[in-house]
């Protein structure tokens, strides 16, 4: 029986993680497709041992370099799942691929799933973290990546989408265990996303999706954007820091989730907001 979908998942030097991934979705013998960019430890020899078809392809951003992924493996299935390679599906979410009938989402192009966020082995629960829905699943041809975006990848569909709210995806980097780890990227991440906003403010970059309060999952992260990036710079990230911790219930998450609230939530949106000031005098000055 022909598989119903594929799944691509991009890598590099993810060994600690890519077996942990493959063997929770073993049983569905579906198509793998990595895209690697330029792992050195034994990220390929474990993606070879379970029969994934490889490619390389140098690494920019995420959304470009799931946009490469999408145009260039060979798809032959009616649907495409992309997952990170710190991700785990759960039995639960096991069990729906499994059970799942293309003729029942015919009038479907995108399926949500919901992710549960792991930092330090602790499930992040509260501060707006959970449920969280992403479009990872959806028709092949149909869903494109989001290339308006530096840092967040999505992907996006223009027909009907569903929500799984039961399964869930585990995200967990178990690099990120090192605080020097999730700082250094974060840091990088930070340059994106400041040079990205900066673009938005000159009219250079606009939102792929509409923004709608009580649309589907990213048309209201849409939403908190448009707000976002009309908030003062410097306030904003004790205003949205503040607003995790009490009115989204962030203390809830205790020492460890209170640890991860304040360097997401606070120290992360506070670098971006120096960095854009940094980057807007430079330019004056030229």
């Amino acid at each position: 029986m022909k598989p119903a979908f594929s799944f691509i998942i991009l890598t590099f030097n993810e060994e600690q993680h890519l077996p942990r991934l493959l063997n929770s979705i073993a049983r569905l013998n579906a198509p793998i497709f990595i895209l690697d960019s330029g792992s050195t430890d034994d990220t390929l020899k474990i993606a070879e041992s379970f029969g994934a078809m490889v490619k390389f392809h140098p690494f920019e951003n995420h959304p470009k370099q799931w946009d490469y992924a999408l145009k260039n493996f060979e798809v032959q299935t009616p649907w495409v799942i992309g997952l990170d390679a710190d991700q785990i599906v759960t039995p639960e979410l096991l069990e729906l691929l499994i059970n799942f009938n293309d003729e029942t989402y015919g009038n479907v192009e995108g399926i949500y799933f919901n992710r549960k966020n792991i930092f330090k082995g602790k499930w992040i629960k509260h501060g707006g973290y959970y449920p969280k829905y992403q479009l990872k699943m959806f028709r092949y041809g149909m869903g494109y990546s989001d290339l308006n975006e530096n840092m967040d990848h999505r992907f996006i569909v223009t027909g009907n989408t569903t929500i799984w709210k039961k399964g869930h995806l585990l995200e967990e980097n178990l690099k990120e265990n090192e605080i020097r780890f999730w700082i250094d990227k974060h840091n990088r991440y930070s340059d994106l996303v400041a040079n990205e906003e900066i673009e938005r403010m000159e009219n250079l970059r606009k939102q792929t999706i509409k923004p709608k309060l009580f649309g589907d999952p990213y048309q209201r992260t849409a939403y908190i954007k448009s707000i976002w990036w009309k908030l003062p710079r410097f306030l904003r990230p004790f205003i949205y820091f503040t607003y995790r911790m009490t009115f989204q219930l962030g203390f809830l998450d205790g020492r460890t989730g209170i640890l991860f609230h304040f360097l997401q939530g606070f120290w992360f949106r506070l670098i971006v907001d120096v960095k854009i000031a940094e980057k807007l005098n430079q330019s004056k000055q030229k």
